[in-house]
């Protein structure tokens, strides 16, 4: 029991004189730029007791030091970690906190950058940096980005596939929901084709085409450039058919899977 008693009091009276020594190697590695040095001994004094006096002081100079250091070798993740852990430790302050707010607002403008570049993957990885590249519940900025993506993505695929078929106007119509810049781009040469063929069509094959078979009372050159200019401002086929029709003083007029526009 002796020895145990004794082997006790030594590794006390050692943790003890190394705790007193803590602070003063904190303060030189502080001094002296050694960060990695001057974070562990940060932790190993934080583990031995709550800091005090100049301690927090030299922690928190040294953490916001490397994460500074991280930051400018765009190791996003651990500079982010390095000054969340700064702004919740005793040293950290108002400053610091504004810091880390820029930071994160800084990795989300270059996220949706790239996003808008077209780099979908390096968009997820920055965002991935502060956490906000997916959650279970789907809420995340990034979550939603995948959502426009997605979307943009298959009107685009649709376009293509109503354009193989010769269905002009439909095809218009998903290439007008596209409101994503890349894949925009991505569709200039499919709206080319698609616009020659909605111009290939005459007379009757181009009424039907669009809005089948039943004659147009109303000029079909003007039905047909006002449908036009509707679809390209974003509204869907049918109703911009209807909206044309009235403003040429016409009705619409629907037998069985046939439409016209009549006055």
């Amino acid at each position: 029991m002796a020895l145990t008693l004794g082997l006790v009091a030594c590794g006390v009276a050692t943790a003890y004189w190394w705790e007193q020594q803590l602070p003063r190697r904190l303060e030189q590695a502080a001094k002296r730029g050694d960060l990695e040095a001057c974070l562990r001994y940060s932790e190993q004094l934080e583990s031995l007791r709550w800091l005090g006096g100049q301690a927090p002081g030299a922690q928190g100079s040294c953490r916001r030091r490397q994460a500074a250091q991280l930051w400018q070798q765009e190791q996003w993740a651990a500079a982010l970690q390095q000054q969340l852990q700064l702004v919740n430790s005793q040293a950290g302050n108002d400053q610091d906190r504004q810091q880390l707010l820029l930071w994160q607002q800084n990795l989300q403008e270059r996220a949706l950058a790239r996003f808008q570049e077209g780099d979908l993957n390096g968009s997820m990885a920055l965002l991935a940096a502060m956490g906000e590249d997916r959650r279970t519940d789907g809420t995340s900025l990034g979550d939603k980005l995948r959502e426009i993506w997605t979307r943009n993505r298959l009107q685009f695929e649709r376009a293509k596939g109503l354009s193989a078929q010769r269905r002009w106007w439909e095809a218009l119509e998903a290439l007008n929901r596209i409101d994503h810049p890349w894949w925009r781009t991505q569709g200039l040469a499919l709206q080319a084709t698609v616009q020659q063929g909605i111009e290939s069509l005459a007379g009757k094959e181009r009424e039907h085409d669009a809005h089948g078979q039943l004659p147009h009372t109303v000029p079909s050159d003007q039905l047909d450039t006002l449908v036009r200019q509707r679809l390209a401002k974003g509204m869907d086929e049918w109703s911009a058919f209807q909206d044309a029709c009235r403003a040429l003083g016409g009705k619409v007029v629907e037998a069985g899977p046939e439409t016209a526009c009549q006055r």
